[in-house]
């Protein structure tokens, strides 16, 4: 079952999966890891976004998307509407959490696997929902336990 290439010195077994080389055929094809590391394998849904043939924009549109409404929320932040500007940022990233989980291909907003970039970006995101509403001067939301938190680990 297994043969050896007389250029390369590992077994090659046709049965196999592994990830592809550059020319999409697989680069190793045994289950042995290899002595020295070429290539890593693309995060599931890390395809293109949008068929190949498509202008490059478009086929990496989710993370684009998510970029924009950073950036709208980075100009409010800087116009003074800090609370808004904030809140859109992590709304931003809530809706990469859902187009992680809802789309089969991201394109670069995959950067982990699947489970770990929905829950990066869903706590993320909801810290700085929750941050923004709890700024001060007059915050949108006040959580009780936090200021009796705050007086018992800090005496004056």
């Amino acid at each position: 079952m297994a043969q050896r290439r007389e250029a390369d010195t590992e077994p090659v077994v046709r049965d196999a999966v592994s990830a592809p080389d550059a020319a999409g055929r697989p680069r190793r094809t045994t289950r042995r890891f290899p002595r020295v590391t070429r290539d890593t394998a693309r995060p599931e849904g890390g395809g293109r976004a949008a068929p190949g043939d498509a202008p490059a924009p478009a086929r990496q549109w989710p993370i684009l998307a998510v970029l924009a409404v950073v950036g709208l929320g980075l100009l409010l932040t800087a116009l003074d509407v800090f609370r808004l500007g904030t809140i859109l940022m992590g709304v931003a990233l809530l809706g990469g959490a859902v187009m992680r989980w809802m789309l089969p291909d991201v394109g670069m907003l995959a950067v982990r696997s699947r489970f770990t970039d929905m829950v990066t970006y869903g706590v993320l995101g909801l810290v700085i929902v929750l941050l923004a509403m709890m700024a001060q001067p007059h915050p949108w939301l006040e959580i009780p336990f936090l200021d009796d938190t705050l007086h018992f680990t800090v005496r004056t």
